[in-house]
């Protein structure tokens, strides 16, 4: 067995559907936008959709074993992931999936740490072992990726340097700012900071860290927390960052981060497919695959 990678998709890409156009986007990727997984848009110059970029990047940094979380109604994903022997064997990598269902009374499934438990669930044979998981919807490069695997035996977080995403202050709001010991460790993960707050988070070299949902994890440690991980009281849904911080509570386990420094591109609203396709008709090869 290869390198294990849960990726989260079962949201219900409200932010995307309920969002305003540029005036120069295409009818189909409107379309698209309203209609389908946003990880499924077609942002390629030959109609891949996003989410071949991001298990690209993957694949490349030595991942081989893949989780996708999706949603109950999402068929999309499953028939396109499916190799010619119609196993879900896709470009070398092993494709399996997890539904993260909607509970009667709601119109959103329960969050991203109840994606990641359904996930996980999904996979008992990975139990003993250690994981990454990330969202479906940044494309993070294949370097963050592969700087988790550089540590195998810890839990690891790419700490993002606030400056170099590439993203408004607006947007950078939608992620936890992180705090972190003087060596290194994850100590806090805070949801819209004051200003004073991320003036106690800016680290030595004057930047702020924020996590955008990369992290590997060992199964043992980080399933209970997830079982345990209450409703955020605002956004009602069980988050991801408050379960590793649980995590950390009940087994004391730590937390490294490692500071990376580099844009991410975030397929969120309508505004951001025309800038995420531009990047990917420059960075990434016509031929994803060959």
């Amino acid at each position: 067995m290869g390198e294990r990678l849960v990726i989260l998709a079962g949201g219900v890409s409200s932010r995307m559907k309920n969002s305003s156009a540029s005036e120069d986007l295409a009818q189909h990727l409107r379309h698209a936008a309203d209609n389908q997984p946003k990880a499924m848009i077609a942002v390629g110059e030959t109609q891949r959709p996003f989410l071949d970029y991001l298990l690209y990047n993957a694949r490349s940094a030595g991942y081989s074993d893949i989780v996708i979380v999706i949603g109950p109604n999402d068929s999309l994903m499953r028939s396109h992931y499916r190799g010619n022997d119609c196993g879900n064997y896709f470009h070398g990598l092993s494709i399996s999936y997890a539904v993260q269902s909607i509970p009667e009374g709601r119109t959103k499934p329960l969050g991203t740490a109840d994606a990641l438990l359904q996930g996980l669930l999904s996979v008992p044979e990975w139990a003993g072992s250690y994981f990454s998981v990330c969202n479906s919807d940044n494309l993070y490069s294949a370097d963050a990726f592969a700087a988790l695997l550089r540590l195998s035996s810890e839990s690891v977080m790419i700490d993002y340097n606030s400056e170099t995403l590439g993203m408004s202050s607006a947007r950078l709001n939608q992620f936890a700012v992180t705090k972190k010991s003087a060596d290194g460790y994850l100590e806090a993960l805070i949801e819209k900071p004051s200003a004073e707050e991320i003036a106690q988070c800016r680290t030595a070299g004057g930047h702020v860290g924020v996590s955008m949902n990369l992290f590997r994890l060992s199964y043992d440690r980080i399933l209970p927390a997830l079982q345990n991980t209450p409703l955020n009281p605002v956004r009602r849904e069980k988050e991801l960052p408050a379960a590793v911080l649980l995590m950390c509570e009940m087994t004391k386990e730590k937390v490294r981060t490692i500071e990376f420094a580099e844009a991410v591109p975030d397929l969120t609203t309508k505004i951001d497919i025309g800038p995420v396709m531009q990047l990917i008709r420059t960075s990434f090869p016509k031929d994803l695959w060959k």
